[in-house]
């Protein structure tokens, strides 16, 4: 379908029922999102507040809560997409069947922006922050904030949309000590696009103009987050996967989408920063507070009747979750066209998706060594993490497979056909003093931390253990193991302390275990851990204990551990001190006492009742 609006969408979910209407008033303060995420794990429909506390606007939320319901409201482009993303990868194809393309050549003239429309809805009213629904999504967070921001700033040294930038950076509305009304906070890094237009406007002595787009056609918000090769212009994207032209403005030298439910404007200033934060985030645990970027609020437009589109962020899976599938499905084998060898990769959602990547590559050194043992995958895996989003990843489980039936997509099945093959003694290897997620407080510090690869190919080595081993439960100090996933147990102990303690704590561990080494031939891993009950309820909570709450250089241990020539391996267990430390930030966690108040709307006569 081609939506002029996010309201033709919502019309469109609803005829095909995918959408519910919340009558009642709702409170914006956790009652929004403690509704949306009851629907989101349900796998519910789409919902549409009609009537937010304090706010005169609507508001909407879990429209791309799962993948079936993304590529319904994206059914009629879907597939062109994929082909021109494919023809990107192999142009030649357009010039071997010029006929098979044509409707790709075709869906491209969508990808025109259309400048100054005769038709601009969003410019209908010019309102005040105040006025928007302030959705406050969980109990830390340090005011109401934009989950669904599409972010539009310009290079100031080639001005123009089609070297512009949209990207989803999260903008707070409130709290803190921002100015009501006159002030927003922007959260991003200077290393990404809108933090390079902004270094570039403070050379030459500028403020960053600065518009954000909230709403609009459904294909607007997609393309923000799209990981758009360079040169493609998000824009160009939104109207292909739209089926409809992007339509702009420029109002007092500000670029405006006029199909947007609201358009805010400001300008960043040099060196302008305020504390932003905290917020509940994608990792499952809330980003705390640090100096980011200033907005000066310049003027804010309304559409008629607009909607307020937001989105929760928390533990793992989210909605998110299902931009990610649908992104996955849409770009294919792009990343693979982007690294050489590289025939499959996938961020694990389970994991806040930037901290653990599977990957499969190719290894076509191998016939010229006597034994089958990673050489080119020792490549890949660098090509990998120094590529774009992928470079935040702390883990990289990376393998090859002859047979070509191996896929990073089952996550438990291609963890344990690793863990048969990997050598500890000389598939780990680390990178340290480098760059993490900033969302990430596993590290050192803000955006540093460390990184390790498990680079594991050739003949299996081992059953892995579906029981746990007698050893481990007889130990002092370490107690109630459980199977977390074949070859990985959970040993649970004492709360982190310091680091000194820590290293205390796995040296009594290795010697209790040192002999041990043939009784634990079948498990690699030792997961330690607050709680091993919790780890091991499902793959999911390992995943997310495991590879979130684990700085490489400084939680990784091993049983009979050695070092040689600078390389760290070791013969027996490794162990991954998955413990929360204390500089760690607290998970998001829901308030009881606000789900048993949005209880009300899922009982008899409320809007929701018989909904899940």
């Amino acid at each position: 379908m081609s939506y002029s609006s996010l309201e033709s969408c919502l019309l469109d979910l609803e005829k095909n029922n995918q959408l519910v209407r919340i009558k009642e008033e709702v409170d914006p303060f956790l009652e929004m999102a403690a509704i949306h995420l009851r629907l989101y794990e349900a796998k519910g429909p789409a919902i549409l507040f009609e009537n937010v506390k304090g706010s005169k606007f609507r508001a909407a939320s879990n429209i791309f809560g799962t993948l079936d319901r993304s590529k319904f409201i994206f059914r009629d482009t879907f597939k062109l997409v994929q082909q021109l993303i494919d023809l990107k990868g192999h142009p030649m194809e357009a010039l071997k069947h010029p006929f098979a393309n044509i409707a790709t050549g075709l869906a491209a003239l969508k990808a025109l922006p259309l400048k100054n429309p005769i038709s601009k809805p969003v410019l209908y009213q010019q309102i005040n922050i105040s006025d928007l629904p302030l959705i406050h999504h969980w109990p830390m967070d340090g005011g109401a904030f934009v989950t669904l921001p599409q972010v539009y700033t310009e290079d100031a040294d080639k001005p123009g949309i089609m070297q512009s930038n949209l990207g989803m950076y999260r903008i707070q509305l409130t709290g803190n000590n921002y100015e009501s009304n006159k002030e927003i906070g922007l959260h991003y890094q200077l290393h990404r696009g809108i933090g390079i237009h902004q270094t570039k406007a403070n050379k030459k002595g500028l403020p960053l103009k600065v518009s954000c787009f909230v709403g609009g056609p459904p294909s607007h918000t997609l393309s923000a987050v799209m990981p758009l090769p360079e040169g493609i212009s998000e824009m160009t994207f939104a109207g292909v996967i739209g089926g409809r032209r992007f339509r702009y403005t420029y109002e007092d030298g500000f670029a405006v989408s006029t199909d947007a439910d609201f358009v805010i404007t400001g300008e960043v200033y040099p060196n302008e920063n305020k504390p932003e934060g905290p917020f509940g985030d994608h990792l499952g645990y809330y980003s705390l507070q640090h100096d980011f970027p200033l907005m000066r609020v310049h003027k804010v437009y309304a559409r008629k009747n607009a909607i307020w589109p937001f989105t929760v962020v928390g533990k793992p899976p989210q909605e998110d979750t299902s931009f990610g599938e649908l992104i996955h499905e849409l770009t294919g084998a792009a990343i693979p066209q982007e690294v050489p060898g590289l025939k499959e990769v996938h961020a694990v959602d389970a994991a806040g998706v930037h901290p653990l990547l599977l990957a499969i590559g190719s290894e076509r050194y191998t016939p010229y060594t006597p034994t089958k043992q990673p050489a080119e995958i020792l490549t890949i895996a660098n090509h990998v993490l120094g590529t774009g989003q992928l470079s935040l990843a702390k883990f990289l489980f990376i393998t090859a497979d002859d047979t070509n039936q191996l896929t990073t997509h089952n996550v438990q099945h291609f963890m344990e056909y690793l863990l048969e093959r990997i050598d500890l003694t000389r598939d780990v290897h680390f990178y340290t003093n480098t760059t993490i997620d900033t969302l990430d407080y596993s590290g050192t510090g803000l955006n540093t931390g460390s990184k390790v690869v498990f680079a594991a190919y050739g003949e299996k080595l081992r059953e892995l253990c579906k029981d746990v081993p007698q050893c481990l439960k007889e130990l002092r100090g370490f107690e109630n193991p459980k199977l977390a996933m074949p070859g990985v147990i959970a040993l649970q102990t004492n709360k982190f302390t310091t680091y000194e303690a820590a290293h205390d704590e796995m040296e009594t561990l290795n010697q209790q275990l040192a002999t041990y080494n043939s009784q634990l031939t079948n498990t690699p891993f030792i997961v330690i851990c607050d709680d091993s009950s919790f780890v091991a309820e499902r793959i999911g909570n390992y995943l997310w204990v495991a590879y979130t709450r684990c700085n490489p250089s400084h939680d990784i241990y091993g049983i009979n551990a050695f070092t040689e020539n600078k390389h760290w391996g070791c013969r027996g267990p490794l162990l991954i001190d998955a413990r929360i430390k204390p500089h760690h930030a607290p998970p998001v966690e829901k308030v009881p006492e606000i789900e048993k108040k949005v209880d009300r709307l899922f009982e008899k006569g409320g809007s929701l009742y018989g909904v899940l």
